[in-house]
């Protein structure tokens, strides 16, 4: 017999408990939770930036005449002392430039035999009110040792190269972490869809993303989607050699088109291990809300949104992510990145889609109408708990990661095959034993989602990260108000709606998940695409692409 689900799990993201099944003691969930960030979560920089690497006087700008001013040039920033000013006592610098916020600097030659050295910065800049946001700050310094043009240029291109080097991001070093960085100068695909969200991703392409690429030394060549799998079939045929990041422009069902192009390639493996990357141009945009959350931004949307992705893109770090394997009644196999969903959200999600041009404002109008009309869905729901619900519960064991990818079983499959689902048994079989199955079968909906954000402004799974392992299962069972599932969705906007502890939300983190509706009836989707209601199952499949990210 398969084990019954509790009847409801409370989650607080301080202390995280489940309820255990009608009567017995509070248990706490086996699942690591970090603590959670609050706003304004970026760590300050530590006082005096480091030992002094290269030190000096130089010009105010580029022209002659102006106001020198001390530099002091350490691991972490470059300081700026008016003369007279310590060049390294304890009064600190009049200013300061953050590396980790400068994304190109450059040296050239100046008027009178002179030369200079820029840099470009990309610091947080806080309103008067609301999150702060990356704002463009150039700062332009004046070589002049005497009349050497020569000896001046080399003095600033010195400085110049020794910013850029340090201006790279640091790769962590983590234990099953595997970072990179991407190379510079760097090639990158864009995949641009001119018709995503409300119509405007080519518009901010241009006045956005490509003047802080052009800074950066990326170069871009875009191809703009004309229709449908478009972007899909341009990626499962095209030689991917020529460049070094794949970049989608869009909202995330382009992403959705990529990684399954990808995955159809017979060098799959290969082509997963280049980077790729979301820049949001889409409605929900919940891969770039999540990656900027990752990140330790503050939740930012629009265009501060977008500048904030192009910085993390212009940085170049980049990391492994995981996908989880969908496989449908009717033999479909999927690979998805965000998460698969069934009933309320899933409606308001399709159903809002005549309303794109209102942009991310769609869903809010979309989750009024589907509320009207609240529907209730019938179907079974099974999971593999992350860890076993009991001492002795028999589980499978971990899978072994190699490079990012899960190796297939000795004596398995040929060469270039996909990864097997080792967790799954064939749909027409139950589920195995030590899967759960819940005693409910009447839900309003079911969402599996493996990222943080579900849309830029829901933070549906504070603690997913981008290679947990983990499926984060949120089930809502029917018999919840109107007005109980209107707060829920409030409180998802600040990652709060566990902490309502409402029975009817449930949250399980799972390996795997099996989902049978009782009819057609209804709307799956998978990453924000539709799919027909039907039996489906899924299980996760850690590190197996990479992804540009922001820490």
């Amino acid at each position: 017999m398969n084990g019954a689900a509790p009847p409801a799990i409370a989650v607080r993201r301080g202390g995280r408990q489940q309820r255990a099944a009608a009567g017995g003691a509070p248990r706490r969930v086996p699942f690591p939770v970090p603590a959670p960030m609050a706003a304004g979560r970026r760590a300050p920089p530590e006082p005096g930036g480091g030992p002094v690497l290269l030190q000096g006087v130089f010009g105010v700008g580029p022209g002659p005449g102006a106001a020198s001013c001390s530099l002091v040039l350490t691991a972490r920033e470059l300081q700026v002392r008016r003369p007279g000013g310590s060049s390294g006592g304890s009064a600190g610098p009049d200013a300061a430039f953050r590396l980790a916020d400068c994304v190109s600097s450059a040296a050239f030659p100046a008027a009178a035999a002179a030369a200079c050295f820029s840099l470009i910065c990309y610091p947080f800049r806080g309103p008067r009110w609301g999150s702060p946001a990356r704002q463009r700050l150039e700062r332009t310094f004046r070589v002049y040792r005497g009349p050497d043009a020569e000896g001046n240029l080399r003095i600033a291109q010195a400085w110049s190269r020794r910013i850029r080097e340090l201006s790279v991001p640091a790769v962590p070093v983590q234990d099953g972490d595997s970072y990179g960085v991407l190379p510079r100068p760097c090639r990158a695909l864009v995949l641009l869809n001119p018709q995503s969200g409300a119509g405007r991703a080519l518009e901010d392409f241009q006045a956005v993303v490509q003047p802080m690429l052009a800074e950066a030394e990326v170069a871009a060549s875009i191809f703009i989607t004309e229709r449908p799998h478009h972007a899909h079939e341009k990626v499962r045929d095209e030689d991917l050699s020529q460049w070094d990041t794949l970049v989608v422009m869009s909202g995330d069902g382009l992403m959705y088109e990529v990684v399954n192009g990808l995955m159809e390639r017979p060098d799959w493996d290969e082509a997963m291990k280049k980077p790729l990357c979301i820049l949001p141009g889409g409605s929900g945009n919940a891969l770039a809300a999540s990656i900027n959350y990752y990140a330790g931004n503050d939740h930012v949307a629009k265009k501060k949104l977008l500048t904030n992705c192009t910085f993390i893109l212009c940085k170049g770090l980049h990391t492994q992510m995981d996908l989880v394997s969908l496989s449908t009644a009717s033999g479909k196999r999927l690979f998805s990145f965000l998460g698969f969903g069934w009933g309320f959200i899933s409606d308001v999600d399709i159903d809002s889609e005549k309303y794109r041009w209102l942009g991310n404002a769609r869903f809010t109008l979309g989750t009024l109408q589907c509320l009207a009309k609240l529907r209730v869905y019938q179907g079974r729901l099974s999971y593999l708990p992350l860890v076993p619900t009991a001492p002795g519960t028999p589980g499978d064991p971990p899978e072994p990661v190699t490079n990012g990818h899960v190796p297939l079983p000795a004596g398995t499959g040929a060469p270039g095959s996909l990864p097997p689902d080792s967790l799954l048994v064939p749909l027409g079989q139950p589920v195995p034993a030590h899967w759960t199955v819940v005693p409910e079968e009447e839900f309003v909906t079911v969402y599996a989602i493996y990222q943080s954000h579900l849309g830029t402004n829901l933070l549906m799974a504070p603690a997913a990260r981008l290679h947990d392992g983990c499926i984060h299962l949120f089930y809502l069972k029917a018999g919840i108000s109107r007005a109980a599932l209107l707060r829920i969705f409030l409180a998802m906007a600040r990652g709060t709606h566990l902490d309502l502890n409402c029975p009817h939300l449930c949250y399980v983190p799972v390996r795997a998940f099996r989902l049978e509706p009782r009819t057609a009836a209804g709307i799956m989707t998978v990453d924000g695409e539709a799919l027909p209601s039907e039996p489906v199952q899924g299980q996760v499949h850690g590190r197996l692409c990479r992804v540009v990210c922001g820490s």
